[in-house]
């Protein structure tokens, strides 16, 4: 990208002032073959696709934050396994296969 914009700034002097007019136009449009030089080499050996991926990671890591604490499920503590609630103290043996969650007055509002 910045080869591109010293090849619109060199551009820019040489069209519009006289202070680069002599200058050979094969110096003026130079960072411009460079550009596409370097834009062939980048999408060939995969670095602009590995830049990509990571960008897209990063986005969706924070886009999951912020929707966790959005809700409030996320605690001091960071990481897998960090405490969200009361049940989480009771080892995964020892839960049972359902859990009410209810409070105890809409299970007697239920019956």
């Amino acid at each position: 990208m910045w080869l591109v914009i010293v090849g619109v700034l060199l551009l820019v002097l040489k069209l519009a002032t006289g202070l680069a007019a002599a200058w050979p136009w094969w110096l003026v449009l130079a960072p411009f073959a460079a550009a596409a030089i370097w834009w062939q080499i980048a999408d060939g050996t995969g670095i602009t696709q590995r830049a990509a991926a990571e960008r897209q990671a990063e986005r969706v890591k924070r886009r999951r934050e912020e929707r966790l604490d959005a809700l409030g499920l996320r605690s001091g503590k960071s990481g897998f396994g960090a405490s969200r609630s009361g049940r989480d103290s009771v080892p995964p043996s020892r839960r049972s296969g359902f859990e009410d969650t209810r409070a105890p007055d809409d299970k007697a509002a239920r019956r």
